[in-house]
């Protein structure tokens, strides 16, 4: 049996009852190293709305080293050249944001899968093998790529169950803010936020995925329990350091008012 050093088992992931992970926005190989010295599942490396590059990511899957913690980066766009580069350089999945139909995740999957799934183009010396000293004997069937499909708009909430229905999803990811902003201003919408978690959760219960959301406030891990969550992203390297700097400040104000 060959040693994949770069790349972890997703089945693993795919097997475990629990998920917990934070997400990455500042694009610091500091923080990627020391948010991978705690016992996360996963890390979501942000390049929508984050400091990552396509240019940067494999310093921070360098970072990562040989840490149990799966890699899932958040892309901007379906592009086939940028998810080919994200998991050529050793990233575990992808993050696709805002998807609303069957269609648009299947497409998303024919970039990430080699024939006969998809049609990723194959290369034997990128980092996922080891520049070419750890090639799998099958890479189509060798440690299968993750993918969260991120629902965050009506017409997503409306297809979660098509889109759960596809094999090669692994989780349903409710990002809240977005979806909160999409049922306030559709003028279709008759659903509330509550409701649209639930029917999230039951698609992707109902189809054996995972239902996945980001948390910033602890007091809401038992309603999303309920439901049937439970790949957990709890806030963000950003939301760490303002909180970090709101303590200190308020340590400082405690100290001088004595």
């Amino acid at each position: 049996m060959q040693n994949y050093k770069y790349m972890k088992d997703t089945n693993d992931f795919r097997r475990l009852a629990y998920l917990p992970g934070t997400f990455l926005s500042l694009g610091s190989t500091v923080v990627t190293e020391i948010a991978a010295q705690y016992p996360f599942k996963w890390l979501l490396l942000d390049m929508e709305h984050g400091g990552f590059t396509s240019d940067t990511i494999v310093e921070h899957l360098r970072a990562l080293g040989d840490k149990p913690i799966m890699s899932i980066v958040r892309i901007p766009a379906i592009e086939s050249g940028l998810i080919s580069k994200i998991l050529d350089a050793g990233a575990d999945g992808i993050m696709v944001p805002h998807v609303v139909s069957k269609d648009q995740i299947e497409t998303c999957i024919s970039y990430m899968h080699y024939p006969p799934v998809g049609k990723r183009g194959f290369s034997s010396s990128v980092r996922q093998y080891l520049y070419g000293t750890s090639v799998p004997e099958n890479a189509s069937e060798f440690n299968k790529p993750l993918l969260f499909a991120q629902i965050e708009d009506v017409e997503g909430v409306l297809n979660a169950e098509k889109i759960a229905s596809v094999h090669e999803v692994d989780v349903l990811f409710v990002g809240p803010a977005d979806l909160k902003l999409a049922l306030q201003y559709d003028a279709s919408n008759k659903l509330s936020y509550e409701e649209s978690l639930k029917i999230v959760a039951d698609a992707a219960v109902n189809n054996r995925k995972k239902a996945g959301i980001l948390l910033r406030n602890k007091l809401h891990f038992d309603l999303v329990g309920q439901l049937g969550y439970s790949c957990i992203a709890v806030g963000s390297d950003i939301a760490t350091l303002r909180s970090g700097c709101q303590q200190i400040i308020k340590d400082l104000n405690d100290f001088s008012c004595h």
